[in-house]
């Protein structure tokens, strides 16, 4: 859980400008593509508290955005205050990824990431994401042909370590990567049969650092408070990192972290009112570029992850599993900021007697 205000040492030399192309970041901190989650009401819920150096849409099939299906549509979604973005690609050799580029190109995209680190079966059964990392060379190839076919936008690519422990790839790959023109590595410390278990491989990240001889590389994997990311780049030496899960329970984790980085100074963590103004604003933000039922039905599950930073909040989680509408979430939200004054009340009242 996040440190309330305090002076640390400071826990690594200030970050150094990553660049991108023409693109200047203006942190080293990067909001992950987290498929289901990271749309673009939650990355401006995000971005909203500071801190964040890109973003990243959700996982684009090229299919999907060549043939203007409704669901990418909703994927590609973004606005003026979600800047500077990524958009992340995944496919196969057989998949028209370079005609894809293109149309993001063609679309004012300032940055398109290959995603070569979803462990997912959905996608790796279609030769996506880490089954990438089974075949260096034909990866290779076809991230070359896109950095042709893109030769105006910088193109950066996503990985894990391999694909099991006995076919650790991700220093060579990203290598071989850096020479046909990729312009930053993001590296998972996982393995894809890991999932998301297990313990991220520092020592791992710190190989494909090594590997690299110019661009930037991002570290990526467990990083829950902005202790982990300045450990992470102190013991590894990567320039950045990439905060996926503990943003959709603690959207200020950028803030914190960039502060931590550069001053060594943790802010105190909003206080619980502000934290249901954050609910409130996200409800707001999905029902704008979703619709009211979609934003209900996404709460029941969003409010688990909400809740590990709101508690005590189980009477709120239980009454969230039940809306279905606007008018049952505000109802739902007025009851528990009525319930926790009330229970704070209480508190006060014991601890003077």
């Amino acid at each position: 859980m996040l440190s309330s205000a305090a002076i640390a040492p400071m826990p690594v030399a200030p970050p150094r400008p990553i660049r991108l192309g023409k693109l200047t970041l203006q942190t080293n901190l990067f909001l992950a593509p987290l498929a289901g989650y990271t749309d673009l009401a939650c990355r401006l819920i995000v971005r909203g508290f500071g801190g964040v150096g890109l973003g990243c849409t959700d996982l684009l099939a090229p299919q999907g955005l060549l043939h203007d299906n409704p669901g990418t549509r909703v994927l590609l979604a973004s606005s003026e205050a979600d800047n500077p973005l990524a958009y992340q690609l995944f496919g196969s050799p057989a998949d028209p990824m370079c005609e894809a580029a293109r149309y993001l190109a063609g679309r004012g995209a300032q940055v398109i990431d290959i995603n070569m680190g979803c462990p997912v079966d959905k996608v790796t059964k279609r030769a996506g994401g880490s089954s990438m990392l089974c075949d260096v060379p034909g990866t290779v190839r076809l991230v070359e042909q896109i950095v042709a076919a893109v030769p105006d936008v910088p193109v950066t690519a996503k990985l894990r370590l391999g694909w099991d422990p006995s076919s650790i790839v991700a220093p060579e790959l990203a290598r071989r990567l850096e020479d046909v023109g990729v312009q930053l590595i993001t590296i998972h410390g996982r393995t894809r049969d890991m999932g998301f278990g297990g313990t991220v491989s520092l020592d791992g990240i710190a190989a494909v650092v090594s590997a690299v001889k110019n661009i930037p590389v991002i570290g990526n994997g467990d990083v829950r408070t902005p202790q982990d990311a300045a450990e992470m780049m102190q013991r590894t030496g990567c320039q950045g990192v990439m905060i996926g899960r503990a943003a959709l329970s603690a959207p200020w984790v950028f803030r914190d972290t960039w502060s931590y980085l550069t001053s060594g100074i943790l802010p105190p963590e909003p206080t619980w009112q502000r934290k249901c103004q954050v609910l409130r604003d996200h409800f707001a933000l999905m029902k704008q570029f979703r619709n009211e039922r979609v934003a209900a039905l996404s709460f029941r599950q969003k409010i688990s992850w909400y809740g590990k930073h709101m508690k005590p909040c189980q009477s709120l989680k239980e009454a969230m599993q039940k809306i279905v509408t606007e008018a049952d979430f505000d109802r739902v939200m007025d009851e528990f900021v009525q319930w926790r004054t009330a229970h704070e009340t209480e508190h006060v009242e014991s601890a003077a007697s």
